[in-house]
């Protein structure tokens, strides 16, 4: 894994996450997002959620990856069979951390995960960045059926360039 290419990619969002929120007026931020149920600022909450749980999908992965073969399969099949609930309450996150956060707060809670994220990169190894287990596909069209800590540390960036395109601001109206 090319860690530097990650790093950029992380500063990338961070840098256009903080360009959305300068440029968004508050109608923009209240209106729909293309797509989805959320106004935008909930919509860039939930980018940034994507973010705020790498470190749990991390832990979660190393811990997994030490369990015999066969449970990280059966892990992730039951938690598809959990998709609905995971539905309701990544929805009912992100329009509550929408609605409740304003600008300055996004951008710190922006700032702060990407760094920690920055710092923990940092400190993988290659062995570590090869561990892995099995996902729940249905939960995000960006998880895969096995993923290793090098595929989860690229996960957010992709989910928020997916979710940038569903912004109705700032000429994507």
């Amino acid at each position: 894994m090319d860690k530097q290419a990650v790093h950029d990619d992380l500063e990338r969002a961070r840098a256009t996450f903080h360009a959305l929120l300068d440029q968004a007026t508050a109608a923009d931020l209240r209106r729909k997002s293309d797509g989805t149920r959320w106004d935008n600022r909930q919509l860039l909450f939930h980018m940034l959620l994507g973010f705020l749980i790498i470190r749990a999908l991390l832990t979660l992965a190393r811990l997994v990856d030490r369990l015999p073969t066969g449970m990280s399969r059966t892990f992730a099949r039951l938690l598809n069979a959990a998709t609905a609930p995971f539905d309701a309450v990544n929805f009912a996150g992100s329009w509550l951390g929408g609605s409740t956060l304003g600008r300055r707060q996004l951008a710190a809670l922006c700032d702060r995960t990407i760094a920690a994220l920055h710092r923990r990169l940092d400190r993988e190894t290659d062995t570590d960045l090869a561990r892995g287990m099995h996902y729940p596909t249905r939960w995000d069209p960006f998880f895969q059926d096995f993923m290793t800590l090098a595929d989860i540390y690229r996960f957010p960036v992709r989910h928020f360039d997916f979710h940038r395109r569903q912004l109705t601001f700032g000429g994507n109206d």
